[in-house]
């Protein structure tokens, strides 16, 4: 067995802290966590991150450090798992006897809404309702000390389930009750993925249904609670006070432009140092920054680290593996659609900026909710900043008038890619959508002015933004004559001495025509010309039309189609009239 053979495993699809370590998963260790939050000392703490950096592991490594597992002096209690091995050489085991003194003090509600996202509110309902039913049979032994025959039958129904929705809405505050009368200790509450449900239902339109089931069910739980030592939320967005935690004022924000645990969701550069130099892997440092960086939260970059785990695990299957975007394809990614649906004017010009490697210059709602996004481009910003698809560039910054102000990019090659594809997608649809016969008609006819007229039509008024790649522009013209009757469509067809980009041929035999396309990227729009010249000769000297004169086809036309952003030119060959219009 090899040393690579011998390494830690990546925990790649593990986001429990105990099975991570119990199984000897490589981990990175950000159980300083624990300290600074008993540092803190904070009522509530809602920590918002984009998905899959860490929430859940944090999570459910603060309850495997401070929940009681002593054996349970009660019939049928017995033993409980004994956690505190796990933090055998990590971190918090150095900083110091008074952090440890709270290891396994406390009884701990541990609850995931990622249960609560089903196609109806009755469906989500029933998902956050078993979740926290299975939560009170895990604290089912706290029964036998529950005297009051009322609180008996409600904790008997709460666990079944079969309490009524308002029970529910209280269940949190009750079970920590139940807790600290068996225990001695207030309970510690931890909800990860909290606003999971609201997201779910903004989308499938019964929101304020859910607004009214997690609004008291929190409210009840969180504010004024005696039974609460503290509770730590996890999700992706700050859903505003006066929505969700009404007239909490014991909860304390940590977004992702703030310093507090800055350095715990999401990989430092340390980190991805020290995980590259373990497996190996330190001459890719530079393939995992300009993939899988530039992230920043409060003053501290970070990787995403579903995407580091990811990329390494393929490289210790295949060292020269290709990276990939990981982290986009855990999500639809429906977001970005929408959003090209539904901005405006001033969005889609922040867009074409971004697109291009500038920056846009935003005020920040931390208070955004999912019914907010359409409102203004700065809501649709702040959104996309707290769900990870934009990075803060630069400090924020207090601007008159504005009020909390960031400069915001795109951060990585990862994000590019799926901006990318969702626009190609977009414009696709709504090509679908559209008459395009004038543009059918002189493609096939030859009518190079009519060509290119309606082809700067329809990418000035389909698309303000635009990639500076041939790939991109490939994407578009293969979704655009793809839509042609008659003819078949291939895409970089060997012929010759190589491959054209695109080419059309007639479905009736040889007595039909074929259509060769070659793109060009002009460096700027006076090039327009040039490139298509030079597209044009391309075709001629490396022979693209010899697949089908070998066939017999007689009538083959050969296109060179220059881009610059929204601006295109059209030139034919093969002694036809060359056009010069723009």
């Amino acid at each position: 067995m090899d040393e690579t053979e011998r390494k830690k495993p990546l925990p790649v699809g593990h986001s429990f802290f105990d099975r991570v370590v119990e199984d000897g998963f490589y981990y990175v260790d950000k159980t300083l966590f624990i300290k600074d939050l008993l540092d803190k000392n904070a009522g509530v703490t809602l920590c918002t991150r984009p998905r899959r950096f860490g929430k859940t592991l944090n999570q459910t490594m603060l309850k495997c450090f401070f929940e009681d597992n002593a054996p349970l002096p009660v019939p049928g209690g017995g033993a409980r798992k004994d956690t505190r091995a796990l933090f055998n050489g990590l971190k918090i085991g150095v900083a110091g006897e008074r952090y440890l003194e709270h290891q396994g003090k406390y009884p701990v509600i541990f609850l995931s809404f990622k249960e609560g996202k089903y196609g109806s509110f009755d469906e989500s309902y029933e998902g956050l309702r078993d979740c926290i039913a299975k939560e009170f049979r895990r604290h089912g032994y706290v029964a036998e000390k529950i005297t009051d025959k009322y609180d008996r039958e409600l904790f008997d129904k709460l666990s079944a389930p079969t309490g009524a929705i308002g029970d529910y809405s209280r269940s949190l505050k009750f079970l920590s009750e139940c807790l600290e009368n068996y225990h001695g200790k207030k309970a510690i509450i931890l909800i990860d993925e909290y606003d999971v449900p609201l997201e779910n239902a903004w989308s499938r339109g019964f929101y304020d249904e859910m607004i009214n089931f997690i609004r008291p069910l929190l409210s009840s739980a969180l504010k004024d609670n005696p039974h609460l030592q503290f509770a730590v939320i996890t999700g992706c967005l700050r859903v505003s006070k006066e929505s969700i935690f009404t007239g909490l004022n014991n909860l304390v924000v940590n977004t992702v432009l703030s310093n507090d645990y800055s350095g715990y969701f999401g990989f430092t550069q340390g980190e991805v140092d020290a995980m590259l130099d373990y497996y190996g892997f330190d001459g890719k440092r530079q393939i995992v920054r300009d993939w899988y960086n530039g992230y920043r939260f409060g003053n501290t970059e970070v990787y995403n680290p579903w995407s580091c785990l990811n990329v390494v695990s393929s490289w210790n299957t295949y060292i020269n593996d290709y990276p990939r975007p990981y982290w986009i394809n855990t999500s639809s990614n429906d977001i970005i659609h929408d959003m090209l649906d539904n901005m405006g004017a001033d969005a889609k010009a922040g867009l074409e900026t971004l697109m291009t490697g500038g920056t846009i210059s935003v005020a920040v709602n931390e208070y955004v909710t999912y019914g907010d996004i359409y409102t203004s481009a700065d809501n649709l910003w702040s959104f996309l900043l707290f769900t990870g698809y934009l990075k803060m560039a630069g400090e924020a910054r207090q601007s008159e008038g504005r009020g909390l102000t960031v400069d915001l990019s795109v951060s990585n090659i990862e994000l590019k890619y799926v901006y990318k594809n969702q626009i190609r997608e977009w414009f696709n649809a709504r090509v679908r959508e559209k008459n395009l016969d004038a543009l059918f008609s002189a493609v096939i006819s030859g009518d190079v002015e009519m060509f290119q007229r309606e082809l700067s039509s329809l990418l000035a008024e389909n698309i303000s933004f635009m990639d500076s790649s041939e790939s991109f522009y490939h994407g578009v013209m293969l979704g655009v004559l793809a839509r042609i009757d008659g003819y078949r469509l291939e895409s970089e067809p060997e012929s010759g001495d190589g491959r054209c980009d695109l080419a059309l041929r007639g479905t009736n035999g040889k007595d039909g025509k074929v259509i060769i396309f070659e793109f060009k990227i002009a460096a700027k729009e006076t090039g327009l010309q040039a490139v298509c010249e030079k597209a044009l000769k391309q075709i001629e000297a490396k022979k693209y039309a010899a697949k089908w004169e070998s066939h017999g086809y007689k009538n083959i036309v050969k296109y060179g189609i220059g881009f610059y952003k929204k601006r295109c030119r059209v030139m034919k060959g093969e002694k036809e009239t060359v056009s010069n219009f723009v």
